[in-house]
């Protein structure tokens, strides 16, 4: 156990992931608003105090799930009355406000969108190429992403303390709002045959990136204004997304720097 500087007991367990459990304690993180990244609740688990918790949660528009007793056991041996909450090891951004301050600056945005990437280490090298480059801001869906904790920030090697992340709930929602906002969507996927070379990014753009599994989403695919893929010549018919994802961002900074 560690005690943080703001009185809250921090287990440090298993694969070094910060979280904290029992109602009152997340409640009482809730009111010195603390980052809480996600919510794991017993699905047995009833009662006003946790009404209250779930209430708050929802207004605070964090993440719950209700996970069988014998889960919440395998994250730590103490005794979490039902409700285990990982911290955020950062403050998520306003995906608005990214978008609006890149305009008043006369900047063309660029976003990158990360659908359904999971694994942490690919997500902080994802973060730190992103950060070096000056990406303006990544967005994650609330669910099926890689948590954001010391370890993500690790391995981003501090790159997420200085680039904004926005968690939104809907990603298909969120997209349509940025193409609201005057952004090209660039879907990057082996599935065209369009050069990454002939997409114009320097315009307002976001860069959606799939899973390593599955690539992007049908539904995002929906709405990608084009789609672009990055040239493989030797044998094996793939890269990793954290490198693919890399290629792509400097390919747009290399466009933006011959226009400046």
């Amino acid at each position: 156990m560690e005690k943080r500087k703001d009185g809250f007991l921090i287990d440090r367990e298993d694969n070094q992931k910060d979280y904290l459990f029992g109602i009152r304690p997340i409640m009482e993180a809730f009111n010195a608003d603390q980052q809480i990244d996600k919510i794991l609740v017993n699905k047995e688990l009833k009662g006003d105090l946790l009404k209250e918790l779930l209430a708050t949660a929802r207004e605070k528009k964090i993440p719950v799930t209700k996970v069988p007793e014998s889960k919440l056991n395998r994250i730590t041996r103490k005794n979490h009355q039902g409700v285990v909450a990982y911290i955020s090891a950062i403050a998520y951004a306003s995906l608005d406000n990214v978008v609006d301050g890149c305009y008043s600056r006369g900047v063309a945005p660029l976003i990158l969108m990360l659908d359904r990437v999971t694994d942490v280490r690919n997500f902080g090298a994802i973060a730190r190429t992103a950060e070096v480059a000056g990406v303006h801001a990544i967005v994650i869906p609330e669910k099926s992403s890689a948590q954001i904790n010391s370890d993500a920030v690790k391995t981003s090697a501090g790159a997420l303390n200085f680039l904004p992340v926005s968690r939104e709930k809907n990603l298909y929602y969120a997209l349509k709002d940025l193409k609201k906002s005057g952004l090209n969507v660039v879907g990057v996927t082996e599935k065209t045959e369009r050069n990454m070379y002939a997409a114009d990014l320097t315009l307002p753009t976001v860069l959606v990136v799939g899973s390593e599994e599955d690539g992007i989403s049908e539904e995002l695919m929906e709405l990608c204004d084009e789609f672009v893929k990055i040239p493989v010549l030797g044998k094996i018919e793939s890269l990793n997304v954290s490198v693919a994802t890399g290629i792509v961002i400097y390919e747009a900074i290399r466009q933006r720097s011959e226009t400046a």
